[in-house]
């Protein structure tokens, strides 16, 4: 067993958790997916537990990179990110479970052995929503292709974003003005889908 997640609290708990439990064997515990990256390979254990928001790299793409070095590793998300979007991305990259923090001890042990087992844990609330998803007529964005659908000129907005540049900043750099900054912004949000910059940047650095 070994532990990605960048809270040390949680991550030191989590770890009693596993060196104490009957079955399980605990092999490491990460802080971040590219520390990760660089040793989880060699180590092989059977089940990984993954937080999806890390510093630097997220969960998600850490699992994508990961999964084909490690075919026989179960990786099971374990975050607080509620989203269906996130959930499907998660499974697309290799995960078999989907876990929500909190968790009592017991739930997890119970589906970190499930996994180990063939099985694909999911927390009650997700696999609600994932149900829910297959019954709706209306198909559930894909972040992911929206973000590659982006036209150039507003995916260069979004990635000056991420990088904390001001709109002033923006329009500077590409040599435009503030007010066309302003509407690549808004015509970002609604294709995205969200309402803020802070959501825009977040699924840029979640699903880019």
């Amino acid at each position: 067993m070994s532990i990605i997640e960048d809270d040390k609290p949680t991550r030191e708990i989590l770890g009693g958790w596993l060196s104490r439990a009957e079955g399980l064997k605990f092999v490491s515990q990460f802080e971040s997916a590219e520390d990760c990256l660089a040793r989880l390979p060699q180590q092989k254990p059977d089940v990984v537990l993954m937080d999806i928001k890390l510093p630097g790299m997220n969960g998600v793409e850490c699992v994508r990179q990961l999964k084909p070095q490690l075919p026989l590793t179960q990786f099971v998300m374990l975050t607080a990110c509620e989203d269906i979007s996130h959930v499907f991305a998660a499974l697309a990259a290799g995960a078999n479970g989907y876990l929500l923090k909190p968790i009592h001890r017991q739930r997890l042990l119970a589906a970190l052995k499930d996994v180990h087992a063939g099985g694909s844990p999911l927390s009650s609330y997700v696999a609600r929503k994932v149900v829910e998803s297959f019954h709706s007529a209306v198909p559930i964005p894909s972040p992911t292709r929206e973000l590659c659908n982006l036209p150039r000129r507003q995916r260069q907005v979004l990635e000056f974003l991420a990088l904390g540049s001001r709109c002033g900043e923006i329009a500077e750099t590409l040599g435009i003005s503030v007010n066309t900054v302003n509407t690549h912004i808004q015509r970002i949000f609604k294709k995205l889908h969200v309402h803020s910059a802070r959501q825009a940047v977040s699924l840029y650095r979640t699903f880019s």
